[in-house]
């Protein structure tokens, strides 16, 4: 099917982000009530337009402060536009940041269901993709004790187990497959190429490797400061951004 034929599921049209940068926690927390209390603006993404369509696996290229885990944050419902809009279609997995958002005194298995929820999936799913996810996080006995017993690796491992096998229709990526030791990375890497062989599920992948995004992804967009400075072929945008770098 040719990539117009197939369904738009993320969409920016327009879109603008702007943070306001105060010399302070004290000026930040002024400024809410303070109009007046001075500010630096920083743009972090500047009338971006661009599309992707279902089961399409695109790479967001860019040095640092080119606005990449922003458009990231802004697909999640993390953070929203200052301007434009910003559409999204279908259940969406991040692996961001991975030992975030969790219940620390709730246990593993607790935190499984209690995220998965948060998606949207009923018990009946949960219980479908439980066992997997508790295998593949490979957490041992710490599956059923309390999150503040375990280590930022095992919290992130039982994150991308989570969002990896909770079935997702837009899997968002970023630097996540450095997880764990490199037997973990190895089994990250492989369940990540074995979601993308389905056709339905659509990938956002942000990553300072360029052999791994060429590994993901068929297509890239490359940014600079908020701006897009190209979109196109995976091979093409590569090139386009080794030009500039």
């Amino acid at each position: 099917m040719e990539l117009n034929d197939r369904e738009v599921v993320v969409k920016f049209s327009n879109v603008t982000k702007l943070y306001k940068l105060y010399k302070s926690d004290r000026a930040r927390f002024k400024g809410l009530f303070n109009k007046n209390i001075p500010y630096k603006e920083n743009r972090a993404v500047n009338n971006l337009s661009f599309e992707v369509h279902k089961g399409d696996s695109i790479a967001l290229l860019g040095r640092n402060g080119a606005g990449k885990s922003t458009i990231l944050k802004m697909v999640t419902g993390v953070t929203f536009p200052t301007e434009g809009e910003v559409y999204v279609k279908g259940k969406v997995c991040a692996l961001l940041e991975l030992g975030a958002g969790f219940d620390l005194e709730s246990t593993g298995r607790e935190n499984i269901r209690f995220k998965c929820s948060l998606m949207g999936m009923t018990d009946e799913e949960i219980d479908a993709v439980e066992e997997d996810i508790v295998s593949f996080a490979d957490v041992g006995m710490y599956i059923d004790q309390p999150l503040r017993s375990y280590s930022s690796g095992m919290k992130a491992r039982l994150g991308f187990a989570i969002n990896v096998n909770a079935k997702p229709d837009i899997l968002i990526v970023d630097e996540a497959l450095s997880v764990g030791d490199k037997n973990f990375q190895k089994k990250c890497r492989k369940k990540i190429a074995e979601i993308m062989a389905d056709e339905n599920v659509t990938l956002l992948f942000v990553t300072h490797s360029l052999v791994t995004a060429k590994d993901f992804c068929n297509r890239g967009l490359v940014l600079e400061k908020g701006r897009k400075l190209f979109e196109g072929d995976i091979d093409e945008a590569i090139e386009f951004y080794d030009s500039k770098h």
